[in-house]
């Protein structure tokens, strides 16, 4: 299985897979045809099989995470940041392998990459269809089983501002790479399976024009909207540097993105919902987006919430 340049596979028109890393830095493609399910499984829209086992969480320790938040706060505060997506890696116990949790998760974007990691992600990232390129972000989560759930989560302030912000944030990073850009549908529900729970999940729709000889800089496209903006946050540069110094750890492929071009028209997931194989068994990253009206208790349920197999 070999890898081939990005712009090159696009100019002609062969359908192929690519991965990336959270920052870009470490991005790579496969021709389909020559992928091999021993090493890389993905699917989009495709449904699992029920009844995965269940997780054994142990979560970094509350005031571990408060003091993080509270640092990202400060830095709030300053002005160096409005809004960063906090994430934490979660030892956890699974019976199941890599491969097993692939083929029962049920999610709209999946994959299975060698014995590395897995990932079951309900966020898109780009599409690009008829020389017009779009993307989801999605920022605001809730308990769908809570009383009046939509409305509260679409009616919470905090939750409005941390969405516009990213929102313009994607608008800005598709205006880099593409003209007459639209927010085509602004704060629309998902329900998302997350376990034995339902969450609600919030997401806009945002498209530009790109020019027809797109395929010839896919490349150049991509590496400017890395990392994408919902799990990073903005302004993004000056985030990301504050990000590597909080977390505290690497977060590697997880929050980078996967897809594939069918030879006419390309398609992409956020790598969120991800369980790493490290030494020391397996991890499960996951985070949310902080405000300066984050609360720490909320965003640290919020972080354990979404450590599930759909």
């Amino acid at each position: 299985m070999a890898t081939a340049s990005l712009n090159s596979l696009c100019a002609d028109a062969v359908p192929f897979f690519f991965l990336s890393d959270f920052e870009g830095k470490d991005l790579t493609c496969y021709p389909l045809d020559t992928l091999s399910d021993e090493d890389i499984e993905f699917s989009f829209h495709a449904s699992g099989m029920p009844h995965c086992s269940a997780l054994d969480k142990k979560p970094v320790d509350y005031e571990i995470y408060k003091a993080k938040l509270d640092s990202v706060q400060e830095y709030i505060r300053r002005g160096e940041t409005y809004l960063l997506n906090l994430t934490q890696p979660t030892p956890i116990k699974c019976s199941e392998t890599l491969h097993t949790i692939y083929q029962k998760a049920n999610a709209p974007f999946k994959l299975r990459y060698k014995d590395k990691f897995v990932c079951f992600s309900p966020e898109k990232f780009i599409e690009i269809i008829d020389d017009k390129i779009y993307t989801y972000p999605m920022k605001g989560t809730i308990d769908a089983s809570l009383p009046e759930a939509e409305e509260t989560i679409l009616g919470d302030e905090k939750e409005m501002a941390e969405h516009l912000m990213v929102v313009d944030l994607l608008r800005n990073d598709l205006g880099i790479v593409a003209t007459n850009i639209r927010v085509e549908k602004f704060r629309y529900i998902d329900r998302i399976k997350a376990g034995s729970k339902e969450l609600l999940q919030v997401s806009s729709k945002i498209s530009g024009q790109l020019e027809s000889t797109w395929p010839i800089r896919f490349e150049e496209i991509l590496r400017a909207l890395l990392p994408a903006g919902s799990i990073s946050g903005t302004p993004k540069k000056r985030t990301v540097e504050i990000i590597k110094e909080v977390e505290g750890y690497e977060r590697g492929y997880f929050t980078g993105v996967f897809g594939y071009f069918d030879g006419k028209n390309l398609y992409s997931a956020v790598s969120i919902r991800y369980i790493e194989q490290t030494p020391n068994g397996l991890v499960y990253k996951s985070g949310g987006g902080i405000t300066i009206d984050s609360d720490a208790q909320k965003e640290y349920e919020e972080l354990i919430d979404k450590i599930y197999i759909p």
